[in-house]
């Protein structure tokens, strides 16, 4: 069962990551940007910022989930490092670009806050999981590792939940503001659970020892 949702995920993340390559060989008015203004499209600092986002953001969400390969960890300790460091270097750019962009954000005020908040927390959460491994803690390192992934999924939560709800609702809008939280709470949900069974896995190691 971990087997198969960890090939799922993989299978998901390839195909999410690489989609940022349409926007380089198609006309941009399609998906999202088709909900944009035309000034805002024409704005060089957003488009920076735009680009910027789904460029690093589609490669981190790439190599992310290898990191979680227990035969890459073990057998190659050095290529997990180097995806590793690959991995938070375009969160970080990825991240400070979707700051930018989410305040810009199709739907007003509460898509601004549901995009804007989920950029501070995979930031947030990489930086702690990066300053745990340096510090030798790898246990923290995996817990903030695992919550970072979850917000990085958001990409491939919210193209899944955004045509349904647009369907159901028969309106953009109000499906994106909804999409906004929808794409990333339960994830983060969800890797609580995860982080909370490892660690109780591990107390039970460790009475079993004693």
């Amino acid at each position: 069962m971990k087997k198969a949702s960890w090939i799922t995920i993989g299978i998901l993340s390839t195909v999410i990551g690489l989609y940022p390559i349409i926007y380089f060989l198609i006309d941009r008015q399609f998906g999202l940007l088709s909900s944009k203004p035309f000034e805002l499209l024409n704005d060089n600092l957003w488009n920076i910022a735009f680009y910027g986002h789904i460029t690093f953001g589609g490669l981190a969400l790439l190599i992310g989930w290898l990191q979680f390969s227990n035969k890459l960890r073990i057998k190659n300790t050095g290529q997990h490092r180097r995806i590793g460091k690959t991995y938070v270097i375009s969160v970080f750019i990825s991240g400070v670009c979707g700051l930018f962009i989410a305040l810009y954000a199709t739907g007003g005020i509460i898509s601004i806050l549901g995009f804007f908040l989920l950029g501070l927390i995979w930031l947030t959460t990489t930086i702690l999981s990066f300053k745990a491994v340096k510090k030798g803690n790898v246990a923290l390192h995996e817990k903030w590792m695992i919550f970072s992934y979850a917000a990085c999924f958001a990409a491939v939560t919210l193209r899944v939940w955004l045509p349904l709800l647009t369907f159901a609702m028969g309106e953009f809008n109000s499906a994106y503001r909804i999409v906004a939280w929808l794409c990333w709470v339960p994830n983060i949900i969800v890797a609580y659970f995860i982080v909370r069974n490892k660690r109780n896995q591990t107390e039970k190691s460790v009475a079993n020892i004693v």
